[in-house]
């Protein structure tokens, strides 16, 4: 997979992005990942990519020239995304559809944002990584690069840890313990230790089931099936704290 980023800090992304898993999959080749200075694309000697905006107001907004320019010369993977608070919802679902595909771009906004005309014009989408605002669009840039990336296969020692984790099976993910077993007077849940596999499948789905009511009921909504049902019958709540 190829995934091309155009921003005006290179430097930012540069310690993320070769660090942990990340790192490692680029070294092996396993993801592309190419950082694009959009300061190589401007014209005058201050190498200035910002501009006051059309019809007044505070701080600066990114010109579109220099933005064009990158993209035209480059010629990155599509989709091209620019990341932006406007954009549409970033979550798992679209994680998997961009890891699905042969690579995807991103465009980092600056500043008040970028020229109107590059969202409309060049790229084919806008992205948000939440209700709130950035300084810039960089930060975005790593939360979509890493949740896209670790789906990509080989990017992980156990593939089966991507399909256990939060949002992999609509839910969210079962809690988790390590040694040691009594930790300050706290025990790991005795299933964990019986060595019954199947019942701790069916305890760990249980537990997903009741953070997932309990935290985000959004994700599943409020009505259960039997065996569902069944399920929280067998292991109450109040079952890990005795």
């Amino acid at each position: 997979m190829r995934i091309d980023v155009f921003t005006a800090f290179p430097e930012y992304l540069d310690g993320p992005l070769g660090t942990a898993l990340l790192g490692k999959a680029r070294a092996e080749a396993i993801v592309d990942v190419r950082v694009h200075d959009l300061r190589d694309w401007t014209t005058d000697r201050h190498r200035s990519l910002d501009d006051a905006p059309m019809g007044g107001g505070p701080g600066m907004v990114l010109m579109p020239e220099p933005i064009f320019r990158a993209v035209e010369d480059v010629e990155p993977p599509r989709p091209l995304l620019l990341l932006s608070p406007a954009g549409r919802s970033f979550d798992q679902r679209r994680a998997r559809e961009l890891a699905a595909g042969d690579g995807f771009s991103l465009v980092c906004g600056r500043y008040e944002g970028v020229d109107e005309r590059v969202a409309k014009q060049l790229c084919d989408d806008e992205l948000s990584i939440g209700d709130f605002v950035l300084a810039g669009g960089e930060v975005a840039a790593l939360v979509v690069i890493e949740a896209v990336t670790r789906l990509v296969p080989g990017f992980m020692g156990n593939e089966r840890s991507g399909d256990e984790e939060s949002f992999g099976a609509g839910m969210l993910e079962y809690p988790q313990y390590t040694r040691p077993a009594d930790f300050r007077g706290s025990r790991v849940p005795p299933v964990l230790l019986s060595g019954d596999h199947a019942r701790i499948a069916r305890w760990r789905r249980a537990r997903a089931l009741r953070r997932t009511l309990e935290r985000r009921p959004d994700l599943i909504g409020r009505d259960r099936t039997p065996e569902e049902r069944d399920l929280l019958d067998e292991f109450p709540a109040e079952e890990d704290d005795r």
